[in-house]
């Protein structure tokens, strides 16, 4: 999962376990606007404890991969 989609991956996954934002948040212990922010991309870090407890709540697991490199390339070139 890209950083940039993790907030309207725990908003789709909240819906399909059938939660609000504020069953969620409080069972998370974080505010419903918290949430809400989250969903929406408006917080830029959360603490990875708040993200695991998210992640249990809705039954989710984060899976962790080896970087890989990103090619720049020449402008130049392209014509």
């Amino acid at each position: 999962m890209q950083f940039f989609n993790i907030g309207s991956t725990i908003k789709e996954y909240r819906k399909a376990n059938n939660l609000t934002q504020q069953e969620l948040a409080s069972q998370v212990g974080i505010t419903r606007q918290t949430l809400s922010k989250l969903e929406k991309g408006e917080i830029p870090k959360i603490s990875l404890a708040t993200f695991i407890k998210i992640l249990n709540t809705l039954n989710l697991e984060l899976e962790i991969s080896e970087k890989k490199p990103f090619y720049y390339f020449d402008a130049n070139n392209l014509i």
